[in-house]
């Protein structure tokens, strides 16, 4: 009787032990979380790995903004994004340079309208953030938008 107890303990701690690991290792793909103002962000998804860590993450936070140009038949990520989000007063929520393709931003509760701007083209979306209910946009920049023109 006691070694099966013993086994079971063993197999439970090594599964606590894995799965530990997983969030340590998912924890250190995961870029810091910044902070503009009064608004706390997070900008990532450089890499496939980070990338798939942000798009869990991003449940925990009530909006999720997404980047991307499309390319003919596929979609590529855009990076470093002028982000202008303002609440419904047309106040300023957030203003900055998102770095990667994917931005997490804690926003309070309130309907917003994005500006992101890539290679000098600005997209609009509105977004509305409520408690409980994460929000998203994606914005999709045509083909051709950010390439040099040699």
């Amino acid at each position: 009787m006691r070694s099966i107890h013993s086994r079971t303990l063993l197999a439970g701690a090594l599964v606590a032990i894995a799965m530990g690991a997983t969030a340590a290792q998912a924890a250190s793909i995961q870029p810091p979380v910044q902070k503009s103002g009064t608004v706390e962000y997070l900008s990532g998804g450089i890499g496939q790995d980070e990338a798939r860590a942000i798009e869990g993450e991003a449940r925990h936070w009530p909006l999720t903004l997404e980047f991307a140009v499309k390319d003919k038949k596929r979609v590529d990520f855009a990076a470093n994004v002028k982000v202008l989000v303002r609440d419904a007063k047309g106040h300023t929520a957030l203003d900055l340079t998102a770095a990667a393709p994917f931005l997490l931003a804690k926003l309070a509760p309130g309907h917003y309208s994005i500006d992101a701007t890539f290679a000098g083209k600005t997209l609009h979306e509105k977004a509305i953030v409520k408690p409980g209910h994460p929000a998203k946009a994606v914005f999709l920049w045509p083909a051709g938008t950010g390439e040099s023109k040699s």
